[in-house]
């Protein structure tokens, strides 16, 4: 099996990441991670970010940025992830009026792939990160594929979210093959429990409290519902790159970063 470079979404720590940037970068990279995906710079600029990168050997791999920031500014905002040396830059999630359903996500796929343009030019390459509401199906196809199928490949790479594929209704092994050679950032995501009202209250988005009568709960990976060791090694013959590790919130009476721990603990117990 190959032995891939293992990232973390900073999101998943954010709450230590904006009390000490610099300290929990330092842990991180403790624990074995290899890189880091932002979402967010916690008040450093690019360079300052680039800098503590360097001093802690962890690779500024790619990074969360709204659609609706880059839409606005495309070149300026994808400047400073240049400045990083990110090389990804993916489109994390969209609204409820962007998202397939509705009348503007015809325009908001001809716009995402504008700004992936805009990201070639930087050097960057644009993936899209999805929930579960891409498999939505338009026409009798998933609107994920759509985009996938509207937009060229050299423009536009995925960023599968494996937990929300799972929860779309997908076995998350097999759509990663479907998009073998298009899938260099694979985002493992673990959890426990079904598919629930006010699902994205769950990470945040939403002011409500959350309803989960079925006791859905992101959890570290290798502790809940997906076959890791098989999803990792459809990601070895995807050609994947990047493995990239995501909590939303934390479970299991552990803080986020003991979550982070446990979840690169697994990985490397199952040859990673």
């Amino acid at each position: 099996m190959k032995k891939f470079p293992i990232g973390i979404q900073v999101y998943s720590v954010r709450k230590e990441a904006s009390e000490d940037f610099a300290g929990t970068l330092s842990k991180i990279r403790d624990f074995g991670y290899d890189g880091v995906e932002f979402a967010g710079l916690y008040g450093n600029t690019p360079a300052e970010v680039r800098s503590l990168c360097e001093k802690y050997s962890l690779n500024p791999i790619s990074a969360h940025v709204p659609y609706v920031d880059m839409l606005k500014d495309p070149a300026g905002v994808l400047a400073q992830y240049a400045e990083i040396g990110c090389r990804y830059v993916a489109v994390p999630y969209l609204t409820p009026e962007h998202r397939p359903g509705t009348p503007n996500f015809e325009f908001v796929v001809e716009f995402i792939g504008i700004i992936a343009k805009a990201a070639k030019k930087a050097g960057i390459q644009l993936l899209y990160h999805n929930h579960d509401f891409e498999f939505m199906k338009l026409g009798g196809k998933y609107a994920l594929d759509i985009l996938y199928e509207t937009i060229p490949e050299d423009l536009l790479k995925t960023e599968l979210d494996t937990c929300w594929v799972n929860v779309g209704g997908e076995d998350p092994s097999k759509y990663l093959l479907k998009y073998s050679g298009r899938a260099p950032v694979v985002h493992l995501k673990d959890f426990f429990g079904q598919k629930s009202e006010n699902m994205y209250e769950l990470i945040g988005i939403e002011n409500k409290a959350p309803k989960r009568p079925d006791g859905f709960e992101f959890r570290p990976v290798g502790s809940g519902l997906q076959d890791m060791p098989s999803i990792v090694a459809a990601a070895e013959k995807a050609g994947s790159e990047w493995l990239v590790v995501e909590q939303d919130n934390p479970s299991m009476g552990l803080t986020p970063i003991e979550c982070a721990k446990k979840s690169i603990d697994y990985l490397r117990s199952i040859g990673q």
